[in-house]
């Protein structure tokens, strides 16, 4: 897989017939190991790793309905209190970044409200503090640790 702009970490990885599979310790199974899949995996692990923030707080492909529609969030770490703190919306390396994404996860933080949104195709980064009062983005150079 593609080297990333995010320290290496090491993954358990084995191969079916068809796929190479990457094991993801948050969800406890193998998944098929795609290039965003690659991405979602090495962010999980710089949110753990680097910044801190406890296995607990962090889940993977959260569902949510938005106007009868389901969708999948990539990432979403709570605080303390279990209300979403922060979004995470992963796509593989050759994605480009687009405003069409930051509004892809513009809409589901209409639902779920976080305080921070983070948009990444493993090359690429972005972190934004919300102003929801204002309905704007804050770009950060980078995300706070976890306190």
């Amino acid at each position: 897989m593609q080297k990333l702009n995010l320290p290496s970490y090491t993954f358990k990885l084995k191969s079916n017939e068809k796929h190479t599979l990457i094991f993801d310790n948050l969800r406890k199974k193998y998944f098929v190991l795609t290039p965003e899949e690659w991405v979602r995996q090495h962010f999980v692990q710089f949110l753990i790793q680097e910044k801190k923030y406890p296995i607990s707080l962090i889940a993977i492909e959260k569902q949510l309905t938005i106007n009868q529609l389901k969708k999948r969030t990539d990432i979403v770490v709570f605080n303390k209190e279990g209300k979403p703190d922060i979004i995470v919306e992963c796509k593989a390396p050759k994605v480009k970044i687009t405003q069409q994404t930051f509004d892809q996860i513009a809409r589901y933080n209409l639902k779920l409200q976080a305080n921070y949104l983070i948009v990444t195709n493993g090359l690429e980064h972005y972190f934004c503090k919300m102003d929801l009062d204002n309905e704007q983005y804050i770009f950060l150079k980078e995300i706070p640790d976890y306190n």
